[in-house]
């Protein structure tokens, strides 16, 4: 046991370092655009670029991660990330094509990451109860460094430069990536073809999308990411202005970082709220999460907007979990549960893509930041309409 666990330590702490840098960045991006006077809403279109390598490269990424040593993976994937980093430290800020190249490398390097750091977790654990363990733990270690790097992270980049806090960034990347050689180097599958697989990812895609309860997961939890990519950073841009807050105040990423807290909240009492067979029941909180959206961007007091971000994050929790549950359980019976994340990634990332695009357009079109929060929100309605047309006529087959 001894020598199992102490791989998977190492597992923790690099997921946990990786994780939390990836959510930092986002803020030293978005004080690199302020100092650059760049408006709020370009952050949506820097952030498009970090979604368009999950789109890209969702058919590679898994069986390049099959292919090699998976430890091997995890170093590639932090050490493109610190790349992306590092080219903040070469490139001129002023120019917006090469803000979004850093975060659009920062972006490859988590796309091949990802695969990696689940499939390796069956190489490193006996039997099911220590692999459940372990995916738990790892969950959880994602979670918390989402947090912290949201509201700590977010916190160092407000008061500190941005070469700085970009420094700290790079130093946690690169502690990432040494922690990993801690993890044994386990030999891949060297018979993998790339082109077989592509072909068999976008096979998979058609299969999921044919199952009534898989496509309804799939749709369910992509319009949830698209709105939560949006809302992370229009929220960024609304706070400073509605609450009357200096945009370089700690007190932004702190407050942003409450719909996290509501999303734990509610995930840990989807189960008890939802039943799994019942599963697109969640859908009422979808509805729920789109009322507070549309509601939120009108209010002015602090504390009143802080329940309604938690509460967001809440509905948000109790929406998606069941979702997330039954597409890893059939998807996994149907195509394998690594193909189905890679699924679920692309049209996640599409999503989030699409999403942040149009709210850059909607703010271009010189729409307040409020505006474009609701129009995001109406987005969101135009989802869970036809989630529920779908439910309906699944219904209405199960009757007949």
């Amino acid at each position: 046991m001894k020598t199992s666990m102490q791989p998977l330590q190492a597992l923790y702490f690099t997921q946990f370092l990786s994780a939390f840098a990836d959510n930092m960045i986002l803020f030293v991006i978005a004080n690199l655009l302020r100092e650059n006077g760049f408006s709020p809403a370009m952050l949506a279109l820097v952030s498009i670029s970090f979604f368009l390598p999950y789109i890209f490269l969702a058919p590679l990424v898994g069986p390049f991660a099959d292919k090699h040593p998976k430890s091997f993976v995890l170093v590639i994937g932090n050490l493109v990330k610190a790349i992306g980093v590092l080219l903040l430290f070469v490139i001129d800020h002023s120019s917006i094509l090469l803000l979004m190249l850093s975060y659009f490398t920062v972006g490859v390097g988590a796309v091949v990451y990802s695969p990696a750091k689940y499939g390796i977790l069956p190489e490193l654990t006996k039997g099911e109860d220590e692999l459940f363990r372990a995916n738990a733990r790892i969950e959880a270690y994602t979670i918390i460094a989402i947090l912290l790097g949201i509201g700590g992270g977010g916190a160092i980049a407000s008061i500190a430069s941005p070469l700085i806090s970009s420094g700290m960034c790079l130093l946690l990347y690169l502690l990432s990536l040494a922690m990993t050689f801690f993890i044994p180097r386990l030999k891949g599958n060297a018979n993998i073809r790339y082109g077989t697989e592509i072909h068999r990812f976008f096979a998979d895609f058609r299969l999921l999308f044919q199952r009534p309860n898989t496509r309804f997961a799939l749709i369910g939890t992509g319009s949830f990411w698209m709105s939560s990519a949006v809302l992370r950073v229009a929220v960024l841009a609304w706070i400073p202005a509605a609450l009357s807050i200096d945009p370089q105040s700690f007190s932004v990423s702190l407050i942003l970082a409450t719909t996290s807290i509501g999303i734990i909240v509610g995930a840990f009492l989807a189960p008890r709220l939802i039943p799994l067979r019942q599963f697109t029941r969640s859908l009422a909180y979808g509805f729920g999460m789109f009322l507070i959206i549309v509601l939120f961007p009108w209010i002015h007091v602090t504390a009143i907007a802080i329940c309604f971000l938690l509460l967001v994050g809440f509905m948000g929790g109790v929406f998606i979990i069941p979702m997330n549950t039954v597409l890893q359980e059939e998807g996994g019976q149907l195509v394998g549960s690594g193909k189905t994340i890679a699924i679920q990634n692309f049209v996640e990332n599409a999503l989030m893509a699409a999403g942040s695009g149009i709210y850059y357009l909607i703010v271009y079109a010189g729409t307040s930041i409020s505006g474009a929060i609701v129009g995001q929100g109406l987005l969101l309605l135009l989802f869970l309409l036809y989630l529920g047309a779908l439910r309906k006529k699944e219904r209405s087959l199960s009757a007949s």
